[in-house]
């Protein structure tokens, strides 16, 4: 049988579109998403007050890792480490005033190797933390195909724009608002999300593939969000922190004063006492509420975002990632704030959707991610059927969206990579979606730090600049142990003292999850420390502390064992 001539052209047209759908299938688009100050407070974490169904749905169909860490909980340094894959000793950011390219090196970020690689790179709302971080630019031109939007809505964010009880606009913390009567009749994270939809429609027929990158505000204090979501949260069914004081044996060096909550209207009329007095304990109910309420705005931008990529036809072509830059303590250690190398404040959400990896493709049509109104809806349960216990970070973002992507995974950096433009020094994480979790015997650490200004509370504790920073606690993050060493750190060689210990943390989480009681006693690392000082500069403190770890934990277990 022979085929006529236009019969061959036809099918030849239709052979190059399903090429072509394959070749765009090969390279998929990725959705990253992130949140601003959001800890694990997620019903697909296992919270059971949080109403976040949209997230929830998300996790339902994707790869969920329980045990994600922040490389250190403030944005700029944490952004910038999550996008460049280097951490902040790398980066030589540990502040709001350094950018990268100009402190420590020429590094590509994530953006950037998509952008190199043929995509269409795209940032909507906060994902590199604007001004001197990212060099007043959001990193544009290097990372984006076009200049980053902004919602015009966030300059409101630091103005009087909450009612007081005098009736009167405050810079309050807590700030739920009537939208209708806001500028603009909006929000941040509305606007952000709107853009984000026509984003998406724009690429809808391109086959370039494209990186769309979507930073939501919330739940980032103010609490400015629509008053409707207070009423998801009433105030007599909210509870208290589980350990609302400052645990006794906290070194002072560890604890943060809170300052950015402290400068808020609302609070400054509290008289609350510097650096340890307790909020009144009404007032802490409601900022757990507002935070709460915080989440679940949130959630339904995300639940928006995410239903706009199943309404154009996107979704099996479409890697979506969820995540936060850090947590954020809701009273726990009698701390407001992230500022700190804590579980609550170092623990994020980290979720990866992949279509044809943690779901099929082609739901018989099915919409994978419509979008749920908690407002409105019952609530509604999903169940996680991929959850990874593994200790991963923030670094390991780069090279697991890269391998998902179908792009090369960037090399493993050398001990020392001030020079090297593109290398990791986080995991691929692909491994685990073939289920391959490591035991619980087996070595699974997760780094974070912090800087100090000084080894008791200061005024600018939560937030020091480089200049200012005299100490630097790093924390290791086992299945077992937080292990947390405060070291004497020079802010102009970017040095640490080993030998130079202000102070020491050490919680077994079995018996004690939340972090309470630090069993540290500097007699036990003495020797210890003698011995890793001595060790070449090149081997790094994070590799130092694990040696050290694995001393006093070994120690520990003897001794419990002798008991």
């Amino acid at each position: 049988m022979y085929l006529s001539v236009e019969i061959w052209l036809r099918l030849l047209v239709v052979l190059s579109l399903e090429l072509a759908v394959l070749a765009r299938k090969e390279r998929r688009n990725v959705l990253f998403i992130m949140a601003d100050d959001l800890r694990t407070s997620l019903g697909c974490y296992g919270d059971s007050v949080v109403k976040s169904p949209n997230i929830d749905q998300l996790a339902s169909t994707s790869q969920v890792f329980l045990n994600a860490y922040a490389q250190q909980a403030v944005c700029a340094p944490s952004r910038t480490s999550m996008l460049t894959s280097r951490r902040p000793d790398t980066t030589r950011v540990y502040d709001f005033n350094s950018y990268w390219r100009v402190q420590a090196g020429n590094y590509t970020t994530l953006p950037q190797y998509f952008k190199s690689n043929g995509y269409f790179t795209m940032s909507v709302g906060k994902i590199f933390h604007p001004g001197v971080a990212s060099n007043y630019t959001d990193d544009y031109p290097y990372s984006w195909s076009l200049p980053p939007y902004h919602p015009a809505s966030f300059r409101f964010e630091k103005e009087k724009m909450c009612k007081g009880e005098d009736g009167k606009l405050h810079v309050n913390l807590l700030c739920a608002v009537n939208v209708p009567e806001q500028p603009g009749g909006t929000l941040p994270d509305m606007e952000s999300t709107d853009e984000a939809v026509r984003l998406l429609k724009s690429r809808r027929n391109d086959p370039t593939p494209f990186f769309l990158a979507v930073g939501f505000h919330k739940p980032h204090i103010p609490f400015r969000i629509p008053q409707e979501y207070l009423s998801l949260y009433p105030i007599e069914q909210m509870s208290l922190a589980p350990d609302p004081d400052v645990p006794k044996l906290l070194p002072p060096v560890a604890y943060n004063p809170w300052m950015d909550v402290r400068k808020r209207d609302d609070v400054q009329k509290l008289n609350t006492s510097f650096p340890y007095g307790p909020i009144p304990k009404d007032f802490q109910l409601r900022i757990r509420q507002h935070y709460y309420a915080a989440v679940s705005y949130m959630d339904a931008q995300v639940g928006r975002l995410l239903s706009a990529i199943d309404d154009l036809g996107l979704t099996d072509d479409t890697m979506v990632v969820f995540t936060s830059d850090h947590g954020w303590s809701l009273g726990e250690h009698g701390e407001w704030a992230k500022y700190s190398n804590f579980d609550v404040a170092t623990r994020v959400p980290l979720i990866f959707y992949v279509p044809g990896v943690t779901t099929g493709r082609g739901w018989l049509n099915k919409s994978t991610f419509p979008f749920i109104d908690v407002l409105r809806q019952p609530e509604r349960r999903f169940k996680n059927d991929r959850v990874i216990r593994n200790m991963v970070e923030l670094v390991d973002v780069f090279p697991t969206v890269s391998h998902f992507a179908g792009l090369r995974t960037p090399e493993p950096c050398p001990v020392v990579s001030f020079q090297e433009e593109l290398c990791t020094e986080g995991d691929n994480l692909s491994y685990t979606f073939r289920r391959r979790e490591r035991r619980k015997d087996e070595e699974d650490i997760a780094f974070s730090q912090y800087p100090r200004p000084a080894d008791t509370p200061q005024v600018n504790s939560d937030l020091p600049d480089l200049k200012d920073i005299k100490v630097m606690g790093y924390s290791l993050r086992s299945w077992d142990y937080r292990y947390t060493m405060w070291l004497g750190f020079n802010p102009t060689t970017f040095q640490v003292n080993v030998s130079d210990v202000h102070a020491g943390e050490l919680y077994m989480l079995e018996g004690d999850p939340g972090e309470d009681h630090n069993l540290y006693n500097g007699s036990d690392s003495a020797e210890m420390m003698r011995k890793i000082a001595s060790l070449p500069h090149a081997v790094g403190v994070q590799m130092r502390l694990r040696l050290q770890l694995h001393y006093l934990t070994a120690g520990m277990k003897t001794r419990r064992r002798k008991a």
